[in-house]
């Protein structure tokens, strides 16, 4: 039988779940917030669907890096792919709901000049494959289908939006490939350290965590690299890439933080301010051996004290990938990246 001790726990973990979910206005209360946000909710879930909501977003980062460093989705296999370690088949993107078709230019694959960016863009490939397996295998039969993806149009908007450009192609360029993968990583490591509490506390939800962790690890090494690259080939700001990963964090912060335009919606989770950090605002510097002082940069996207990485509730990640689709209540978020929304619960 439940003591009083345990009836007590047992609440605080399901209400952390649920504010960190999107849901708890008087939870939110108690911290500080930025700004409220709200979204569409649940009522309840389970381990899988946060599951679920993660290989969406693992089938988007999969198809950006395949097609940048082979010219092909993922479900489409080629000699380079399989050489640099991929599957000798086509990894699998069928499973519930509505499977979809990837938009993106013809012959995406970049014509890398560097050997940073094109070693970079071949091993996350073969990284962000494996992350789709990994989870579709741990849900089985209840693994989602790939949404529809757009490559082409949600860039464009993303530029436009950020007052970058009218449009943006990262397939065209090392540096701007780099600059179309710095979009998605931070944003993948701020959402797994913000699902992270979702899990449950059972002996199946933990084992699920630390396997979550490991992958919020290795995402998190691929954000920092492409921080430091896109640092490496402009330390002075002289192409303007520093300025376009500010306009770019800018962006993200703002679109996280739309509210739905309805009284009865519930509050998210609330975020530090600000909750995104482009590469080099051009005021950071270090002295080298005590001489002139010189540009750095921001490797990681954290707290302002550094000790934190940023995390996100879904609701943020979901307006952030879906250009603000998550600002209406009630309604499943579209547009973006995912132009039909995203397969499962969390959506």
């Amino acid at each position: 039988m439940a003591t009083q001790e345990t009836k007590v726990v047992d609440h605080i973990i399901a209400s952390r779940r649920a504010l960190l979910l999107g849901g708890g206005a008087a939870l939110a209360a108690l911290t500080l917030p930025k700004a409220a946000k709200a979204a569409s909710t649940v009522a309840s879930f389970t381990d899988n669907d946060i599951l679920n909501f993660a290989l969406n977003l693992e089938y988007l980062e999969a198809n950006f890096y395949y097609l940048a460093a082979f010219g092909t989705t993922i479900d489409q296999p080629n000699a380079a792919s399989i050489a640099a370690g991929g599957p000798t088949a086509g990894i699998p993107i069928n499973g519930t709901g509505t499977q979809g078709t990837v938009t993106v230019k013809a012959n995406p694959q970049v014509p890398f000049t560097t050997i940073t960016a094109g070693s970079y863009a071949t091993e996350v490939a073969i990284e962000e494959g494996k992350h789709v397996l990994f989870l579709r295998s741990q849900l089985g039969s209840y693994a989602v289908a790939q949404p529809a993806l757009d490559l082409l149009n949600s860039f464009n908007g993303l530029a436009s939006k950020a007052q970058i450009a009218s449009s943006f192609d990262p397939f065209s360029s090392d540096a701007y490939f780099l600059v179309g993968a710095y979009i998605f990583e931070d944003v993948g490591v701020s959402a797994y350290h913000g699902a992270a509490p979702l899990i449950s506390t059972t002996s199946t939800g933990k084992t699920i965590l630390a396997a979550a962790a490991g992958i919020h690890a290795v995402e998190a090494y691929h954000s920092g690299l492409i921080r430091q690259s896109i640092f490496a080939l402009d330390p002075t700001n002289s192409q303007g890439l520093l300025t376009i990963t500010q306009q770019i964090s800018a962006l993200r912060s703002s679109v996280s933080d739309l509210v739905a335009p309805t009284p009865t919606a519930v509050s998210a989770v609330v975020d530090p301010t600000p909750d995104d950090y482009g590469v080099s605002d051009g005021t950071f510097t270090v002295s080298l051996a005590n001489g002139a002082s010189v540009p750095r940069t921001n490797i990681t996207d954290a707290t302002t004290n550094n000790v934190l990485g940023v995390a996100r509730s879904t609701i943020e990640v979901l307006n952030i990938v879906t250009a603000g689709g998550a600002a209406i209540a009630g309604t499943k978020a579209t547009g973006g990246f995912f132009p039909a929304g995203l397969n499962g619960v969390l959506s």
